[in-house]
């Protein structure tokens, strides 16, 4: 039986104010999965002075975190079976634990644990929550609702990252660890108290039986897959830029470590305003259409880097305009993936989120070999053929592929 050809649809909530402070509330967990996977990143040197180990331990840290996006596809089944209220509580639970913990017993071993439960968390909790909105917001205005839901990305770093510095440097490194613990738990309580629980059948066979078949649905349809391929591809043009841009912009101006420090910035505006206009565009474009115009303005700027890259200025703007249109492309890109499945909606946004993850890692690695043998010449060449490649494998996915009628 097709999960596409029989969905497990809800009714629609539509212009419910309760909906707007289950999304508001939602969207503030977020912050705080993404802050705790993106705050070690700026403040490794302080995080292994504090635990008293060198700072290729904390990278290892940071791997870890990332590496357990991986798993996603292991608990989305769970969601749409369960219920993706469980999966959200469960998704903070592991958040507040592993923060607590860490700053309790601030010892290497015990923060490796509590980043890949906060890891853990974010691959648990993103997918219920994209599939909840899937499932109670009609499919002409998801993109509008997940764009909203995005700006916790964008605002971990353009107000978490900076928040945290600034009470690291007031009550030391711990207490990162100790608020989003602490605010983990407040968002435990406002989930548990704001969204209402699934109603789901009983029956322990039913249950086993119906999480392995919507694995083995995810790697048999292959619109799904072909779709997958396209979170893949896009992350990998998007990583293979990201892990050289520092080391481009440094060549190139010869910036010191607190400009390239800045340029932070004007990404994290970038995927804002991307996010943004998501909300606002992306619905009135039609979704397949705007994860085409995010995808053909991202590969286009890839490889305008290095013509307008002379100067700073121009440099920045490229920057941004890349920025932007990745970002747009795949916030858009993941409002449509919840209506790839719609009866086994947290599925496949596990499995986005693990393709994407894949993808990242891929970009990442080819990154800087093919910074050394060609320059930002060559990187933007990459990237830009990378994103041909996701063009080709979302048009193919989607050829005759329709929303469902709510």
């Amino acid at each position: 039986m097709s999960l596409i050809s029989k969905p497990a649809l809800a009714t629609p909530e539509n212009n419910n104010p309760r909906l707007a402070w289950r999304i508001g509330t939602a969207t503030l967990c977020r912050l705080l999965l993404n802050l705790a996977r993106r705050f070690p990143y700026p403040f490794a040197p302080v995080l292994g002075r504090g635990m008293g180990v060198p700072l290729e331990a904390v990278t290892s840290l940071i791997a870890v975190n990332q590496l357990s996006g991986i798993l996603s596809p292991l608990f989305g089944p769970a969601g749409d079976k369960w219920g993706y209220r469980r999966m959200l509580l469960a998704g903070m639970g592991l958040l507040a634990g592993g923060m607590l913990v860490a700053g309790f017993l601030p010892f290497y071993g015990v923060v490796l644990v509590a980043l890949l439960m906060a890891g853990l968390g974010k691959a648990i909790f993103d997918p219920a929550i994209q599939a909840y909105v899937g499932q109670r917001v009609p499919f002409h205005r998801r993109g509008m609702v997940i764009g909203i839901m995005e700006t916790a990305w964008a605002g971990s770093s353009l107000i978490g990252i900076p928040a945290a510095g600034f009470i690291i440097a007031h009550l030391g490194w711990r207490s990162p660890f100790f608020l989003l613990g602490g605010l983990g738990l407040a968002g435990m309580a406002a989930i548990a108290i704001l969204i209402p629980g699934d109603q789901r059948k009983s029956g322990t066979a039913g249950k086993q039986t119906d999480y392995w078949a919507a694995l083995r649905q995810l790697g048999h349809e292959k619109t799904a897959l072909k779709i997958l391929g396209f979170a893949f591809f896009i992350s990998a043009a998007n990583d293979n830029f990201f892990v050289v841009y520092g080391a481009w912009l440094e060549d190139a101006f010869s910036l010191d470590i607190v400009t390239l420090g800045m340029t932070t910035i004007v990404i994290g505006i970038a995927e804002l305003s991307g996010e943004g206009l998501t909300a606002f565009l992306a619905d009135r474009l039609g979704l397949r259409r705007s994860v085409i115009i995010g995808l053909l303005l991202s590969g286009a700027s890839y490889m305008a880097l290095p013509l307008f890259g002379d100067t700073f200025c121009m440099a920045m703007v490229t920057l941004f305009v890349v920025f932007i249109a990745v970002e747009f492309s795949i916030v858009s890109f993941l409002s449509l993936c919840t209506e790839v499945l719609p009866g086994a909606r947290a599925t496949m946004m596990s499995g986005v989120l693990a393709a994407a993850g894949l993808g990242r890692m891929a970009g990442a690695l080819i990154g800087g070999p093919v910074w050394m043998a060609g320059g930002i010449w060559a990187v933007g060449s990459v990237s830009a053929f990378i994103s041909v490649l996701a063009m080709g494998s979302l048009l193919w996915g989607l050829k005759g592929w329709l929303p469902e009628k709510h």
